[in-house]
């Protein structure tokens, strides 16, 4: 199958540029593991979660114009791309002016088959016992758990839905990837734990300040299952 895993570490969350970029080729295991200079200073909260520094980086080549670059691009020309919450690191390869045309969320897959309060990359790890050995919050560390999930995510899917052949699985993890997911319960805020349900009933102003809130983010950064839960509970 021609799957590339792939994630990214970045300056920031809103409008990053490239910092640490691993994939790896399913078809041939080819794995690639880079650090770049970005064009722009890493913010200290990226800092805080990557613990990559600007001094880290001051030596590093550029992203653009750099064969790994080239060889991406290439890649994305007939590849599918598999990243746990997807969006946002085809929103940092398109700031570096890369294109991505087919992809698989695994966060979204995983939402509409596995059952969990999170759904996070490093929460499925521990919970569904991948045996992985990564640092978190590290492109190349991130890489293995992503690859162990898509493994794991892929039977589950073909068995849910009765499918045949590589082929078919593929195109229905596709077809769950641009699938909103509706969300039970809150798990964050005043409400942690609560339902969406009951939250709608007591308090529709908190639900119309999160949308409001949430749908004014950039794309990247945007979480599409909750705008389309919030939406639901708000036109009842």
């Amino acid at each position: 199958m021609k799957i590339l895993f792939l994630d990214t570490e970045t300056t920031d969350l809103e409008n990053g540029r490239l910092v640490q970029l691993a994939y790896k080729n399913r078809l041939t295991g080819d794995m690639v593991n880079e650090y770049f200079k970005p064009p722009k200073e890493i913010s200290v909260g990226a800092m805080s979660i990557h613990h990559i520094t600007n001094e880290m980086v001051e030596e590093k080549p550029a992203f653009e114009g750099s064969q790994c670059k080239k060889d991406l691009a290439t890649l994305l020309e007939s590849y599918i791309l598999v990243a746990h919450n997807a969006l946002f690191d085809i929103g940092i390869l398109q700031n570096e002016a890369v294109k991505t045309k087919e992809y698989i969320d695994t966060l979204r897959v995983a939402r509409h088959l596995i059952d969990s309060p999170e759904h996070k990359l490093q929460y499925l790890r521990y919970l569904l016992k991948l045996n992985v050995e990564g640092l978190a919050h590290d492109a190349w560390g991130d890489i293995l758990v992503l690859e162990a999930l898509f493994e794991y995510l892929f039977p589950l899917v073909k068995d849910k839905f009765l499918l045949l052949t590589d082929e078919e699985v593929l195109n229905k993890m596709k077809e769950l990837t641009m699938t909103p997911v509706p969300l039970k319960n809150f798990t964050f805020g005043k409400y942690n734990g609560k339902s969406f349900a009951e939250v709608s009933k007591m308090d529709k102003g908190y639900l119309e300040w999160l949308y409001n809130s949430e749908s004014g983010k950039s794309e990247e950064e945007q979480n599409e299952d909750m705008i389309f839960t919030l939406k639901k509970y708000l036109n009842n």
